[in-house]
């Protein structure tokens, strides 16, 4: 496949327009339109609908997009760096957050970043969802507990760990007994609960009465009393110490580890490497005051 055919596509589907493209990136339209129609011979299938208004893609146009225009970027980015051979952070960088970590101070990070390296042009977008990088054009996720199966590469940031935390009014289980949880969608169902106070050790079972899809929608329900949920410790401290919630116990084998990924190559840009050692600084003297979003796949 002719890459600088492929770039000129992807310029084209960007800008919506073989005009608006021409305007953006000082090509001749007339070159933009050649180009695209030599990659569509190549391929043998049809990228552009020519006859609609406003401007359209294919059904195979918009997979062809979908599936490079994060590749080609990253590509560009990777020769600029190259080519500017200083190493100093620099272009822009993307990078994918939960929506429950970025609200909670990460906004400061930025800005401190930013202020380190101010040839960067930083955009932080908070989704739960677990993004593909490549396909989607971001340069850093930020996830809990990624699958060992990723084929990510990436640093762990932080560690923290489950505890199951209710309100006070709602009546504490027996061992053995049976409860009211708030869980996520993605949790396993599971038989029991393992948790650990102190020195005793029970097994509580969960009795799923609500699901939703944040940990903090889940939260929110644990404090109005209508179950009891695993919750990061990093997250409901000050709620235990004031005694909003109480804990019945640490969960046991559920450990969190929040980590930086990217995708594997062989070259970094500094600009990942930097914001990757932002966040480890920031956080290597990580107390439960510090928030993570943990119910992420």
């Amino acid at each position: 496949m002719d890459l600088l055919a492929l770039a000129d596509f992807n310029a084209v589907a960007s800008h919506e327009g073989f005009g608006a493209a021409s305007r953006a990136t000082g090509r001749p339209k007339a070159t933009l339109s050649r180009r695209v129609r030599e990659l569509e011979d190549a391929l043998g299938v049809r990228l552009v609908d020519r006859g609609a208004r406003p401007f359209r893609l294919t059904e195979e146009g918009a997979v062809l997009h979908g599936e490079t225009a994060g590749m080609l970027g990253r590509i560009e980015g990777i020769a600029a760096d190259l080519a500017a051979g200083t190493g100093a952070p620099h272009g822009r960088l993307r990078v994918s957050v939960p929506v429950l970590f970025a609200q909670r101070g990460l906004g400061r990070l930025a800005a401190r970043y930013v202020a380190m390296y101010p040839a960067v042009e930083l955009e932080v977008i908070a989704d739960d969802r677990f993004v593909d990088p490549l396909a989607e054009g971001f340069d850093v996720i930020i996830r809990a507990n990624p699958k060992p199966t990723t084929e990510l590469a990436g640093r762990c940031f932080l560690r923290d760990h489950y505890v199951v935390a209710a309100s006070p009014a709602l009546p504490r289980p027996r061992d053995g007994a049976s409860f009211p949880a708030i869980v996520l969608p993605a949790m396993a169902q599971t038989d029991a609960w393992h948790v650990v106070d102190g020195k005793k050790r029970m097994a509580i079972v969960p009795r799923t009465v609500l699901r939703l899809s944040s940990m903090t929608m889940v939260n929110d329900a644990v404090h109005e009393g209508t179950g009891a949920a695993m919750l990061p410790a990093s997250l409901i401290g000050g709620d235990l110490a004031r005694g909003d919630l109480v804990s019945w116990g640490d969960v046991e084998s559920r450990t969190i580890e929040v980590w930086a990924l990217y995708p594997p190559q062989r070259h970094v840009a500094p600009k990942v490497s930097a914001f990757v050692q932002l966040l480890v600084d920031h956080f290597k003297d990580a107390s439960p005051r510090h928030f993570v979003e943990l119910g992420v796949r």
